[in-house]
Formats: structure tokens, C-alpha cells, sequence
């Protein structure tokens, strides 16, 4: 396959409303919240000019979709041949639609994909991982564009990628040898709608969420015929969130799963509840490696690993200790843990103790490099960024958001278009713009606590649910993907999520991590994906071997 050449101008405007939070600007990169608090949610935003558009967009689009026709399902096929590790390989790549339908056996979504199968290969035995964005309200095109598939676009990170055309190459670390591949965009998002009777609201929430992508898998593989094929789960961000549940719901439906990978992690809505210092001791990891890239750190030893694990065991010893005694804590406490958090993290020692030890996110992005007038990326902190001016609190946008969309975006317009020949009179949406009216409620998928009166809970803690799909499927594999310098979810929170599901010890083994020198999109790092593709490739095969 040839290197495409991008040269076209994209103008992307979304029909929803997106929730007003710190500038990590419309897509998933609306992508991925962390949490509904504004101040730290991981949904990429839009200018508000953008933004107003958007809202006042949606009253129509709701009143529109009170009769909105049921249109077929539809596909555009097309064959390509590729060559991946030195073997020579054939593959059909569909894009279409499917529609779910409702408890009434009545279809109320049309859902889009692309899919990627392997010419030749026995669909009985031939694995099928199905990929998504989170957001929530994040179409797939990050991942589709940006990791496995069999094309990818290039761009300049860590530093902003340079103007079109971009290029769209072969991908040499998809995972098309390993695995078919179905990239889904979520309700309401890509070229996704509600059809029929079906509104927003129904797909606008958690568990609305969980009940989608359980449909449109049951739907995929039944049209297919494979219900007998290996089936695996890749979310990034939220699509963790979505993954952890969803693992448990298709259980429940009789779907059973092989494995789930989970990239970049948020299992617990919860953690940022007022009153509570989990978040800054699960944080201090990440500053630490962002500290250890920029050299802030003095006498920097040369292995970011070992330095993380200094953090880990610093963080959840001697500075939750010191957190948790709140105002109780003693003078000389105060000035030995602000030493060491000051080592850690590169910020002054007086500076530390200003924020009584708990250091924000966004205050840290804006801090420790405001000697040299720059931030630091959210979701990838090695992105430097520029405010107007050097003073502040936070920063004014995402350089790893701002400095990769307009690739990505082009990117994913130019190739269905042009290689996957679909064409639609709807506008493809990056972002649905449903982060606003989101409803973060969820039930446990099989019941039991955790949560409120009828075991619902008031935000998602969803590591309940895959320890569930674990117990009942004693074969599930769990794959656990971190970047070090993501701080939209950082990865010691996500170690602490995952080892507190209460396994049995003879499943424990069940979970394994690993850790790139990347952000939250870890495939922006080159040399990072060649090792998280090797590493799914080990994953995927020994998740089937009987």
C-alpha cells in the first residue's frame, strides 16, 4: 500500500452540546473525561463560539430525531493488500452501519464502523477485537487512525504537527496479523444516530452506553458469523470505563470473551469526591516522570522506571501518611514531606507548601516549567505549550490536543472517503457533544453492592463490574496499558483500581500491566507502540490458547 498524501481543509462542525471545562478541545480528544468536574475532565472542548453553536444546536437535533427515519443498514466494501512483518497479507475493510434495537425489538440507533478482515483466514478461529474512544461522546477516530489499523497517520509528536498535507502511511505495528479489527463509533458520534423513536437521552449515559455497544457487538457477530471466533475488548479513556462493564454485560448475554484491553484507565468516577486526597497521591507518579523528562529532577538517575517506583513507594507512604492527618499534621512533617515532594516533582519546596501538599493537575502543568514560559500537555505531558503570559493557574489549552487534531481529523475524512469509497450526507462527528447531559449513573451489571439503594451507584466504579466478568469467566485476561506521562489517567490510580477488585488469588494472575514512555495516546510515541503491539501480540495469542 502506497503512502496517502493529505492535503484537504476540514471543517468539522458538531451538532450537540459540549460541556464547558479546561480547553482539551472537542474530539477525544473530546476524548476522554476523568471526571465530570470541570476543572479536571478529560473531554477535549471546543472555543466557545464553537461551543455555543453546538448548544444551541441540540434542541433542534432532539426534536428532529422525534421521527427520525429508520434508514437500512448499509456497507462500502473494499479490498487491500498490505504487507506487515515481511509476509504479504489481503484484506477486506467494510464501513457501514448496523442498527440496536430496544427492548421492543424496535431499532432506535444506527451505529457505524469499519472493519478490517483477514482474506482467507477460518472466521471459527480467527480472533476479533472490537476498538473505541471513550469521551464519553468521543467518535473512534484516535484509535482508528492512530494505532492498529492497517493505515496510520504520521505526525510530529511530541512537538504540534505541521500543517497538511499529512501523510497516511502503512502501519507496520497493526494488528491485522493477529486479529480482525472493528473500529466502532459510539452513539450519537461519527456518522452514529438515533433512528426511529430513539432520542439522545437513550444513549446519553452510562449504562444507555453499556447497552448500545452490547447490541452492536451481539448484531456484528451474528451478521458475520462469528459467534464462535476468540472476541476481545480495546478501549482507550472512557472506552476502560465502557470496556470494564461491557465485559460483564456481554458475559450476561451469553458473549464470552477472551480479553480486555484496557488503555489508558479511569475505573473510578468516584475518586475525585471532595473531602478526599486519593487523587494527589495518585497523581504524584506522573509529576514524577514528567519531572524526570524535563530534568528537573537533580542527580536524575537514568532509569524512568526505577524512578517511578521511588515515587510509588514515596506517594503511598510517607506523603499519604502526611495527607491523611489533615491539620494534625506537625511543622517538621510538613517541611520533610514538602522536601521530598519537592524532589519529586521539580517545584519549589515553598511552592509545595503553599498548596498544603496537594498539587493540582493543572497547577502542576502550569508550574513547573513557568520559568521557561511553558505548560505541559494533559494528556501527554512531554507537549509543550505557550500561554500569553507566564503567571496564572492553569494553562490555557492542551499542546497535546491542539498540537495532533487537525491530523487526526483529516485524516479520518480523507481515507473513507477516498480508500473506503463511503459517502454520507451527514457530517461525521468527531465529538457527539454529550458530555453536558451525560448521566453518570450506573447499576453493577450483576447487581451486588458498591452502590446506592438498589445497588445503583451515583458515578461508575466499574473495576466492580470486571472483577465480576473475571469470577464468572475464570479465562478472561485483562491487558492494562499505561502511559507515564499521561496525567488525564494517571496510571498508579489505575494500579489502584485494579488491585483492589477482591480476586481470589488463583485469578489475580489474570491482570497484568505495562508502562510506555508515552502519554495518553500511547501510539503517538513511536518506538512506544512497537512495544504495545508486541506486547498485544503475546496478549492475544496466549489469551487463546486452550
Amino acid at each position: 500500500m502506497k503512502a496517502v498524501r493529505l492535503g484537504v481543509c476540514v471543517a468539522v462542525v458538531a451538532t450537540a452540546t459540549l460541556f464547558a471545562i479546561e480547553s482539551v478541545a472537542a474530539q477525544e480528544r473530546n476524548r476522554e473525561q476523568q471526571s465530570p468536574n470541570p476543572q479536571e475532565s478529560n473531554v477535549r472542548n471546543p472555543e466557545p463560539a464553537r461551543q455555543a453553536r453546538e448548544q444551541s444546536s441540540q434542541g433542534a437535533d432532539q426534536k428532529s430525531n422525534e421521527n427520525a427515519p429508520i434508514p437500512p443498514e448499509r456497507t462500502s466494501v473494499t479490498h487491500h493488500d498490505s504487507t506487515l512483518g515481511g509476509k504479504s497479507l489481503r484484506y477486506t475493510a467494510t464501513a457501514g452501519t448496523l442498527l440496536i434495537r430496544d427492548e421492543e425489538d424496535k431499532p432506535y440507533g444506527s451505529m457505524f464502523y469499519v472493519a478490517y478482515t483477514l482474506d482467507g483466514a477460518q472466521a471459527g478461529s480467527r480472533p476479533v477485537s472490537f476498538l473505541y474512544n471513550g469521551g464519553p461522546g468521543s467518535a473512534t477516530l484516535w484509535l482508528h487512525m492512530g494505532s492498529f489499523s492497517p493505515v496510520r497517520i504520521q505526525t510530529d509528536s511530541p512537538k504540534a504537527t505541521a500543517g497538511p498535507p499529512f501523510t497516511l502511511a502503512p502501519n507496520q505495528d497493526s494488528l491485522l496479523d493477529k486479529t480482525d479489527l472493528v473500529f466502532v463509533d459510539a452513539p450519537l458520534t461519527g456518522y452514529s444516530r438515533a433512528v426511529g423513536k430513539g432520542q439522545p437521552k437513550d444513549f446519553t449515559g452510562v449504562d444507555q452506553d453499556l447497552r448500545a455497544f452490547d447490541r452492536f457487538i451481539i448484531r456484528w457477530i451474528s451478521v458475520n458469523q462469528r459467534w464462535n471466533s476468540p472476541k476481545f475488548l480495546i478501549g482507550e479513556s472512557y472506552g476502560t470505563t465502557r470496556s470494564a462493564a461491557l465485559a460483564d454485560m456481554l458475559g450476561n448475554d451469553g458473549v464470552q470473551l477472551n480479553g480486555v484491553v484496557l488503555i489508558s484507565s479511569i475505573l473510578n468516577y468516584n475518586v475525585r469526591a471532595g473531602g478526599y486526597d486519593t487523587i494527589y497521591i495518585g497523581n504524584l507518579p506522573s509529576y514524577a516522570a514528567a519531572a524526570w523528562y524535563f530534568n528537573k529532577v537533580q542527580n536524575k538517575p537514568a532509569d524512568l522506571a526505577a524512578w517511578v517506583q521511588q515515587a510509588r513507594d514515596f506517594a503511598s507512604g510517607p506523603y499519604a501518611h502526611a495527607l491523611f492527618q489533615g491539620d494534625r499534621l506537625s511543622a517538621a512533617e510538613l517541611d520533610s514531606v514538602s522536601k521530598e515532594v519537592s524532589r519529586f516533582t521539580g517545584l519549589s519546596e515553598q511552592y509545595v507548601k503553599e498548596t498544603n501538599l496537594r498539587i493540582s493537575p493543572t497547577r502542576f502543568r502550569k508550574e513547573v516549567l513557568r520559568d521557561q514560559r511553558l505548560t505541559l500537555g494533559r494528556y501527554d505531558m512531554r507537549f509543550e505549550g505557550e500561554d500569553v503570559d507566564a503567571a496564572g493557574e492553569n494553562p490555557s489549552y492542551d499542546a497535546s490536543d491542539t498540537g495532533i487534531s487537525g491530523a487526526f481529523v483529516a485524516a479520518l475524512h480523507n481515507y473513507l472517503e477516498t480508500e473506503l469509497k463511503y459517502d454520507s450526507t451527514d457530517a461525521y462527528r468527531p465529538s457527539a457533544g454529550s458530555i453536558g447531559q451525560w448521566d453518570w449513573k450506573h447499576r453493577p451489571t450483576s447487581g451486588g453492592g458498591f452502590g446506592g439503594p438498589g445497588g445503583e451507584q451515583s458515578q461508575p466504579y466499574v473495576a466492580a463490574d470486571l472483577a465480576s466478568a473475571i469470577r464468572k469467566n475464570p479465562h478472561l485476561k485483562v491487558f492494562s496499558a499505561n502511559g507515564y506521562f499521561d496525567l488525564a489517567t494517571p496510571f498508579f490510580l489505575t494500579e489502584f483500581d485494579l488491585n483492589h477488585m477482591q480476586l481470589p488469588e488463583e485469578l489475580r494472575g489474570n491482570v497484568q500491566y505495562s508502562y510506555y514512555p508515552s502519554g495518553h495516546m500511547i501510539y503517538l510515541n513511536v518506538d512506544a507502540l512497537h512495544q504495545l503491539r508486541a506486547d498485544l501480540e503475546k496478549f492475544i495469542g496466549d489469551a487463546v490458547k486452550r
